[in-house]
C-alpha cells in the first residue's frame, strides 16, 4: 500500500491504480452512478487517514473501494463527521477494522 501526504495524492494515486469512480456516503451504504451498494455488496481494499495540523478541516479519510460487481472507487469521509445518521453496519464497515 502506498503512502501519500496528501488527501489529493491519495484520491490521485488510487485513480491511477484503477480506482476510478467517485462514491457517496448514503445512511444505509454507498451509491456510485446511481447505483446503490448495501454493505455487504462492497469492501474497503485500504484506506488513508490524514490529520490537519491546525485545521481540523483538513481531517479526511481516504477509502479505496471495490463493488462485489467489481466496480472500483474512492470515497472522501471527514473523520466521524456523519451529517447523515448511518446505519450500525455502515460504522462498522467503516471504522478501519477488518470484518
Amino acid at each position: 500500500m502506498a503512502a501519500y501526504d496528501t488527501v489529493s495524492q491519495a484520491i490521485n494515486g488510487l485513480k491511477e491504480r484503477g480506482y476510478t469512480l467517485d462514491f457517496n456516503l448514503k445512511p444505509n451504504g454507498l451509491e456510485c452512478e446511481g447505483q446503490k451498494f448495501n454493505p455487504k455488496e462492497f469492501e474497503i481494499t485500504e484506506f488513508h487517514r490524514f490529520e490537519g495540523n491546525s485545521d481540523p478541516g483538513d481531517e479526511a479519510v481516504v477509502y479505496a473501494i471495490e463493488s462485489k460487481n467489481g466496480r472500483k472507487g474512492v470515497l472522501v469521509n471527514a473523520f466521524g463527521v456523519y451529517s447523515e445518521s448511518l446505519s450500525d453496519e455502515m460504522i462498522k464497515k467503516l471504522s478501519f477494522q477488518k470484518n
